[in-house]
């Protein structure tokens, strides 16, 4: 039997991992973290230009290994002109006020004598915003030989962090995915709404008043709360009367639909900020990262390796594993397979608002349709690593993750996404189980 109180504790445990993402948040301040982002000037004091923005524009300027300080960059487009001047160690970075096209130029006369852009370098180019908070652009100087190896080494090992973060980040929503598909087998289009309901609460609860600490654990218990009316209120009426897989996934549509527009009518369409989405850009050692997705890297990982803990050493655990096995199995060895898939709806709601919470600070923002714009990779994610396998989809959302951020040092930001599912498509066409799914036979 799954006991209650077991439950509770679970709970507990993402709640608390929720306060220490708070904390993280809220004990680092900007003015104490190295920042990749150079002032007006190498002696200036005042604030990196369009630093209340999060959407930047970055690179690093090297002539033969050697950082090049007071380089000038702009960045013009969209009704809006900044511009940098590279620091001691040759970064800069323009903050933007808007995703979209923006021409990046940089001023030649401010290089040093005797040193000139590489032949080919285009001058100014164009760079382009979408779904991403930022986008690296290279110049490269003298021959490029020596400066393009080293450029992009730093920058795959860049977009590997980043990539790893988001793939971690989408492997807290597609877990519970995959729960709930490896218990019920309901494929649930309304997960991505699940998602976009943690970042609501946490906004709601942060318009009220609420410290972060408290406003974060609260959105988490919220979404927890939504699986559960889920459970309660459709799938197991639906469960007890039968009715198929193909209807329920249909009603998950609909659920999905109705969820998101309501969200809309109550929310708005525009896309808020929770506190704390102002994150400076860390330098560690050679990467450099913003705050906040180093924060949502250590929060994802420590959450995914609770969940790992309570499927392999757990009795809820080996319930849950046994249900996703054989349902009619384990009711006959005495486990109360509804109280588990209770549980799961609970476990995956829980997940996913926390998922949805550092989407929101990744992306950045929160808006009424943000779990609709992942859905697609989580469902990724679940499918590449193999459907119903919580360590596959922990695999195949990792996977996912680093293929979209470190297909941008060759793709258009725009394609990123595209060239994920289409690796996708290549593995199943191989593998059509998924990684680390079961060979089945049909027939």
């Amino acid at each position: 039997m799954v006991r209650t109180s077991a439950l509770t504790r679970y709970l507990g445990m993402l709640a608390a991992v929720a306060a220490m993402f708070a904390a993280l948040l809220l004990a680092a301040p900007a003015a104490s973290a190295t920042t990749a982002t150079p002032d007006a000037s190498p002696s200036a004091t005042s604030p990196a230009p369009g630093a209340d923005y999060r959407d930047r524009i970055s690179g690093v300027i090297k002539n033969e290994g050697t950082p090049l300080e007071g380089v000038k960059i702009t960045a013009t487009g969209n009704g809006y002109e900044g511009e940098a001047v590279t620091g001691a160690n040759g970064s800069w970075s323009i903050g933007v006020p808007q995703q979209g096209a923006y021409e990046v130029e940089l001023d030649e006369s401010t290089l040093p004598d005797g040193v000139a852009l590489a032949e080919g370098q285009e001058n100014p180019r164009t760079v382009t915003f979408a779904n991403t908070t930022n986008i690296t652009t290279l110049f490269l100087l003298g021959e490029g030989i020596v400066l393009q190896e080293e450029s992009f080494g730093s920058l795959l090992l860049e977009r590997a962090v980043a990539g790893l973060s988001f793939g971690l980040l989408l492997a807290l929503s597609a877990v519970g995915l995959s729960l709930i598909f490896g218990t019920t087998g309901l494929t649930n289009f309304a997960h991505g709404e699940m998602v976009t309901l943690g970042a609501i609460l946490a906004f709601a609860f942060a318009s009220l008043g609420m410290p972060l600490w408290v406003a974060l654990p609260l959105a988490v218990v919220g979404g927890a709360a939504f699986g559960y009316v889920q459970d309660a209120g459709i799938w197991k009426p639906l469960r007890r009367r039968g009715t198929g897989l193909v209807p329920m996934m249909i009603v998950s549509i609909g659920l999905a639909v109705a969820v998101r527009y309501t969200v809309l009518f109550f929310f708005g369409g525009g896309t808020q900020q929770l506190p704390g989405s102002q994150s400076p850009i860390l330098e560690l050692g050679p990467v450099s990262i913003p705050r906040n997705t180093l924060v949502s890297l250590i929060v994802s990982l420590a959450v995914i390796l609770v969940v790992a803990l309570l499927l392999l050493r757990t009795r809820i655990g080996k319930a849950t594993r046994a249900v996703a096995d054989n349902p009619a199995l384990a009711a006959a060895s005495g486990i109360d397979v509804d109280r588990v898939i209770r549980l799961v709806w609970v476990i995956g709601g829980a997940l996913a608002a926390m998922g949805g919470i550092l989407w929101a600070y990744y992306r950045p923002g929160v808006s009424f349709n943000m779990g609709q714009q992942i859905l697609l990779l989580i469902f990724a994610g679940v499918t590449l690593g193999g459907l119903g396998t919580v360590f596959g989809a922990l695999v195949g959302s990792v996977l996912v993750g680093l293929f979209v951020e470190i297909s941008t040092l060759w793709l258009e930001a725009d394609l990123k996404y595209v060239g994920a599912l289409v690796i996708m498509i290549l593995v199943l066409l191989v593998r059509p189980q998924g990684l680390l799914g079961r060979r089945e036979r049909i027939g």
